[in-house]
């Protein structure tokens, strides 16, 4: 199952995109550091929300983003039964 990379709500309308961190292929886990997004003079890191593979990433480095704007994908390991 794929999941969306999501800019989250930050008290803002929108944010600029300043560097992601994994390229689509990478294996990620749960709660590492994908993407670094900057607001005013703040960064704020967004998190994988699963463990799995980047499999798309649709958001620019240096280009401003939305609030629930979906910047990427990852796709969720296979359970182990």
């Amino acid at each position: 199952m794929n999941h969306p990379i999501r800019v989250p709500e930050l008290g803002t309308t929108e944010a600029i995109l300043t560097c992601w961190f994994v390229r689509p292929g990478d294996h990620v886990h749960e709660g590492d550091r994908l993407v670094e997004l900057l607001l005013g003079a703040m960064t704020f890191d967004i998190s994988s929300p699963v463990s799995g593979v980047i499999i798309e990433r649709w958001a620019l480095v240096d280009h401003r983003v939305k609030i629930g704007q979906i910047l990427g994908m990852v796709a969720a390991d296979d359970p182990i039964f």
